[in-house]
C-alpha cells in the first residue's frame, strides 16, 4: 500500500467518478486489517508531507476523500461500525498490519496538535482514541516476528555451543596431559 494523500474534489465529480473513488477505496478497505482516523484540520504542508513519508515507510495508505464516498466504501465490511464517526475533515490511515496506521498517526499526533485522532476500527471491533492510543504502543508485526525467531533460535543456539564443549574440552584433556608428561620429562 502506499503512503499517499489523495484529496478527492467530490463537489465536481460526477456519479461515474464517485463510483470509481468508492471503488478504489473498496479495493484499499479489503486488503487492510485496521484503518484509523484522524482529523487534520490546520495542517501545514511541511507536516502533510511528513506524515505521507512516515506512512509510505510504514505500508499505510492515507486518503482524504468525502466521508459519504467512504462510508459507502465499507458499507458491509468489518469496518461499517466506524462509518458513525466519519464527521469533519478526515484522513483515513489503512494498514494490513493492524498496529501501523495507529503507530503512524499516534506518533505523528505527538509531535502536531492539528492531527487529532477521533477512532479506528479492525476486525468489527471500532475503538475509542484511547484503544488507537493502546494499540499504538503493541510492537508490530515484524517485531513480534523478530521475537519469536529469537525465541525459537536460542534451544538451539545453545545446543549447538554444548555440542562444540565436548569435543573442546577433549582437545584441552588431551593437552593437559599432554602439558603433565613434559613437565614430569
Amino acid at each position: 500500500m502506499s503512503g499517499t494523500i489523495s484529496r478527492s474534489q467530490t463537489m465536481g465529480l460526477n456519479r461515474q467518478d464517485k463510483a470509481a473513488v468508492i471503488e478504489e477505496v473498496s479495493g484499499i478497505v479489503a486488503a487492510s486489517s485496521a484503518i484509523v482516523i484522524a482529523e487534520y484540520r490546520g495542517l501545514s504542508v511541511e507536516a502533510v508531507t511528513k506524515l505521507r513519508a512516515d506512512a509510505r515507510k510504514n505500508n499505510v495508505t492515507l486518503r482524504v476523500v468525502k466521508n459519504t464516498l467512504v462510508r459507502r466504501a465499507v458499507e458491509g465490511t468489518e469496518f461499517a461500525g466506524l462509518a458513525d464517526q466519519f464527521v469533519g475533515p478526515l484522513v483515513y490511515a489503512f494498514s494490513a498490519d493492524p498496529v501501523a496506521a495507529a503507530k503512524v498517526l499516534v506518533n505523528f499526533a505527538k509531535d502536531n496538535d492539528k492531527l487529532v485522532i477521533k477512532g479506528g476500527a479492525m476486525a468489527n471491533f471500532v475503538m475509542d482514541v484511547e484503544a488507537v492510543k493502546n494499540l499504538a504502543s503493541m510492537p508490530s508485526r515484524e517485531e513480534l516476528l523478530a521475537k519469536l525467531m529469537a525465541t525459537m533460535n536460542e534451544p538451539i543456539a545453545k545446543f549447538v555451543r554444548t555440542i562444540n564443549e565436548v569435543p573442546a574440552r577433549f582437545v584441552r584433556t588431551v593437552a593437559a596431559v599432554r602439558d603433565a608428561k613434559d613437565q614430569a620429562a
